[in-house]
C-alpha cells in the first residue's frame, strides 16, 4: 500500500518535536485522498522548498500518525534527521496534488478544529 503523500508545515512541531497535523494544506491533502488519520498511519509528510536555482524541491520526511491528546490534534512522529529533499533520490510516492484554496486559506494556515 503506498502511504499518503501530505502537506505538513516543518514549522510547526509540537514540544516533543511531532509535526502537528492541522494545517489547511494537510486537511486538504487528506481530504482530497480520502485519507482518515489513524494511530499508527505511515505517512509521506512534504513541504514547499526550493533548490538553489529557485525551482520546486520539495522537503520529504515519513512519518507516523498519532493523536495528541495534549495538543488536541493529529501529529506525526518523524525522524528530524531523515528530512530530504526530493532531488536526493530517496523514496517518495509524488502524488502531483497542486494546492490552491479559493477561500484563500493557505497551506501553513492551522486549521482549529
Amino acid at each position: 500500500m503506498v502511504k499518503p503523500k501530505v502537506y505538513a508545515d516543518f514549522q510547526n512541531a509540537d514540544p516533543h518535536g511531532r509535526l502537528r497535523l492541522n494545517c489547511a494544506g494537510t486537511v486538504e491533502d487528506l481530504s482530497e485522498q480520502q485519507v482518515e488519520l489513524r494511530e499508527g498511519l505511515l505517512l509521506t509528510l512534504y513541504s514547499d522548498d526550493v533548490d538553489e536555482k529557485g525551482a520546486l524541491d520539495e522537503l520529504l520526511v515519513e512519518g507516523v500518525a498519532s493523536y495528541s491528546e495534549q495538543e488536541r490534534c493529529w501529529v506525526a512522529s518523524i525522524n528530524w534527521d531523515a528530512i530530504h529533499h526530493a532531488s536526493d533520490g530517496q523514496s517518495s510516492h509524488a502524488n502531483g496534488n497542486a494546492h490552491s484554496s479559493p477561500s484563500g486559506v493557505k497551506k501553513g494556515d492551522v486549521i482549529d478544529y
